[in-house]
């Protein structure tokens, strides 16, 4: 092959070599491909000619097979970036990139999150390219070195704002000069003079307006236009035009120069005071991040040898114990080994409530032990913690777009472009119409023009209120995993709730044990049955067994019968215990006793059969209760215009009578866990946006299939990795806090955009018939985007 090149894939989701064999196969039948994959390596070594087919399309052929390739993601600190026009460039750049899945860059957090094919390009390619495109790149700095560089910024812009303000401000003085009416504050004439103004406004043109020039030739020398361009057009106009000026007075000192050096040197200046203030608010943005980093505890009491020490919190190890006593935050995630307390999680789950906590219960690190000493086992430290978690989600849903932003980018790419045309024609209606002839009111106007049309609140509106609304949940227990869930939140017109775990406690008991016969023989038949099993049914009939004190045989054969119940071995005798299904699948005839069961469930509870070698021998039932917050919070999804379903594998009675309890109107029940992702799908089919609530492993397919899985944080890790929603303590509350939220997200980015682009129409106009002055025009571009990320604030403020 002419043009032959070479890359490594990983792939995963091989199970055997049928299909590394498939894979290899259907790669080597694409044009221009020769491929080795390695079942063992689980690499696909290809040869492949670009004129022919590129890394993308290989990648794409192993992903429609049914495989993954294997991507890593690098988050870089991204420095130079003004306005959305920036962000917009390098992530279009990037996201062309061969080997470049996807690429977010954030104008907001100033940060970009890659994800990328590691044997295609590197991490110093990736910034090998944002360096090219003329901005500051490096991976991911940690926090207190993200946050002294900020500082630092910060600093940077007050020093270049007072310099800025020391020098504009005489020559804004020298504005009073030019009214139509005597205000009685004299103008000295030296101050009036061309040469005086050059001195005053040439370091704040081009040592501190270096910035605008700069970032304009960035843009320029990579096809496209910014903030940076407009500012720096303008600016240029009016310095260069008084120069010129200046000259021709000094050549014929009997003309009166017309000069705008107050009004290149004031702009600058106002564009910096906008810049200040928009960096301290976009550091407020962030206030619920840091103030969840603050919460964890910095040291722990780890008793080693026999002996108490106080260690950082950093060196804490899996398996250390721990002494917390009353009112110490409890350092890392474990389980409580000796002693009485409660715990208060509020800043985990939302709670105000404290949990009470005994041996043998987990515990989360960063919550605060209120009363009792008690000794802890650590289980999960450092990032592995549930605050570690939580913060990494915020984090990632902070620096991610909605997709209403990328209507915002692709507005604002286009943007500036048109500007500089409306600027342009503009300055040649007032020259050759308005004024023929007269360059200063022509020059004026177009500055005016480019000055208030400058998009860098089109660039904050978005992701400022992305990143409040997001730490505002985490504040409350409900984590957005990214800006698109809590932008798609808000479209909801129907919940989907499993019942057992979400609606109920999960952690049913035993009501009744009917044996037909010899109830002392049965039951430990029954324990040992269950025993196997990892059902929460199996667990309260195992406890009640405990309790009973039965001396469990082993079950020496067991199988699980998805949405019938179970089948075992125990001590020679083939055990059964299920619903009616199971019976009629054993033909095992349990007529005579349908009455008693059907009271049962007409009770809420769920009651099975139990028969020993094919003739029936009892049944038993079991209730799980109702969470105290169900009824009140599916009260409040349906006061606020949703739709409200209960999803369950149980039978219709006991289904009936739980969601009656809560007032739930719709129930789908004796649904198989597979089963649950069609009900999703046939609910999406009328036309309604679904979200789907539920904490078990069973529910990750639903969750999946929904248009926003919402896991309950106290049930599966892998229900929670599936969800785009997790809320943390379990609260069915949170449900309709999270829409709240999500819907006064999006009102609050809807007025931004609307003022961002309503702000930028009339000004334009305003500005091109002469009625704004270009300082006017610049203090009020400076404070729009103040007024954008202030807007967001309010969201902080905002009842959910």
């Amino acid at each position: 092959m002419a043009d032959q090149k070479q890359m490594n894939i990983g792939v995963t989701g091989m199970t055997c070599s049928a299909c590394s064999t498939r894979i290899e196969k259907v790669l080597n039948k694409m044009d221009g491909v020769e491929a080795n994959v390695n079942l063992a390596m689980e690499k696909a070594n290809v040869h492949y000619d670009d004129s022919k087919v590129q890394p993308e399309d290989i990648e794409a052929k192993i992903e429609k097979l049914g495989y993954g390739v294997q991507k890593e993601r690098v988050e870089l600190d991204i420095q130079g970036m003004t306005c959305s026009a920036c962000s917009t460039r390098i992530q279009k750049v990037l996201s062309k990139t061969s080997g470049v899945s996807e690429a977010n860059i954030n104008l907001a957090t100033e940060a970009g999150v890659i994800e990328y094919n590691p044997n295609t390009l590197t991490v110093d390619d990736i910034i090998g390219k944002v360096e090219k495109l003329g901005y500051h790149a490096v991976t991911k700095q940690n926090r207190e070195d993200q946050k002294e560089q900020k500082e630092e910024e910060i600093q940077a812009k007050k020093r270049k704002l007072w310099i800025s303000a020391l020098l504009s401000f005489p020559l804004l003085y020298t504005m009073v000069g030019h009214l139509p009416w005597d205000i009685g504050l004299p103008v000295p004439m030296w101050l009036m003079n061309p040469w005086f103004q050059f001195l005053l406004a040439t370091p704040v043109q081009f040592y501190i307006g270096g910035q605008f020039y700069k970032g304009a030739y960035r843009a320029l020398s990579n096809k496209s236009a910014n903030m940076d361009v407009l500012v720096a057009l303008g600016t240029s106009a009016a310095y260069f035009y008084s120069l010129v000026e200046a000259i021709r007075w000094q050549l014929n000192p009997s003309i009166t120069p017309e000069l705008y050096f107050e009004t290149s040197a004031v702009l600058i200046t106002l564009i910096l005071v906008g810049k200040l203030f928009e960096a301290l608010a976009k550091g407020r943005t962030t206030a619920a991040l840091t103030k969840l980093l603050n919460l964890q505890a910095k040291e722990a009491t780890v008793i080693r040898e026999g002996k108490e020490e106080k260690v950082p919190v950093d060196e804490v190890q899996v398996g250390d114990d721990i002494l917390v006593k009353p009112g110490e935050k409890i350092p890392v995630d474990g389980t409580v080994v000796n002693g009485i307390t409660s715990v208060d999680e509020s800043m985990i789950t939302g709670e105000s409530i404290p949990v009470d906590k005994q041996e043998g219960e987990p515990v989360i690190g960063s919550t605060i032990n209120k009363n009792g000493t008690i000794t802890m086992k650590a289980e999960k430290v450092g990032k592995d913690t549930a605050l570690s978690g939580i913060v990494k989600i915020v984090e990632e849903a902070q620096g991610s777009k909605a997709p209403i932003q990328r209507t915002a980018d692709q507005i604002s790419g286009i943007f500036v472009p048109i500007v500089v045309g409306i600027a342009f024609l503009t300055f040649l209606v007032w020259f050759l119409i308005v004024s023929p002839g007269e360059w200063p009111p022509a020059l004026e106007a177009a500055i005016a023009v480019l000055v208030i049309a400058c998009p860098c609140a089109l660039g904050l509106a978005t992701p400022t209120s992305i990143m409040v609304g997001t730490g505002k949940g985490a504040e409350q227990g409900i984590l957005f995993k990214g800006g698109e869930y809590l932008e798609g939140t808000h479209r909801l017109t129907t919940i989907l709730l499993d019942k057992t775990g979400t609606v109920t406690k999960g952690k049913p008991e035993v009501t009744d044990f009917v044996a037909f016969e010899e109830k002392e023989k049965l039951l430990p038949l029954v324990v040992a049955a269950e025993k196997s099993s990892e059902h929460p049914l199996a667990e309260a009939i195992v406890q009640y067994g405990e309790d009973q004190g039965v001396t469990k045989p082993a079950a020496v054969e067991f199988e699980a019968i998805p949405g019938h119940g179970i089948k075992a071995v125990v001590d020679d005798d083939r055990v059964y215990i299920g619903t009616r299904k199971l019976m009629q699948r054993e033909n095992i005839d349990y007529g005579m006793y349908e009455e008693p069961l059907v009271t049962l469930e007409q009770q809420g509870k769920t009651a099975m059969f139990i028969a020993v070698e094919g003739e029936l021998k009892g049944y038993i039932a079991v209730a799980d209760t109702v969470k105290e917050t169900s009824r009140q919070a599916i009260a409040d999804l349906k006061n606020i215009g949703l739709s409200v379903y209960m999803v369950t594998g149980d039978n219709k009675r006991t289904a009936d009578a739980i969601a009656k309890e809560v007032g739930i109107d719709g129930v789908f029940a004796e649904v198989l866990p597979e089963q649950k992702a069609e009900k999703v799908k046939e609910l999406q089919k009328q036309g309604e946006k679904v979200a789907m609530v539920g904490d078990g492993i069973n529910d990750a397919p639903s969750l999946a299939t929904a248009d926003i899985g919402i896991a309950i944080g106290t049930g599966s890790d892998v229900a929670i990795e599936t969800a785009d929603i997790t809320l943390v303590g379990g609260d069915l509350a949170h449900l309709s806090q999270a829409i709240r939220l999500s819907r006064k997200t999006m009102r609050n980015i809807r007025q931004n955009l609307f003022w961002a682009l309503a702000y930028n129409s009339a000004g334009i106009p305003v500005a091109a018939i002469g009625l704004l002055a270009p300082w006017v025009a610049g203090a009020a571009m400076a404070f729009s985007s103040v007024s954008v990320v202030t807007n967001s604030l309010r969201l902080k403020r905002a009842k959910i």
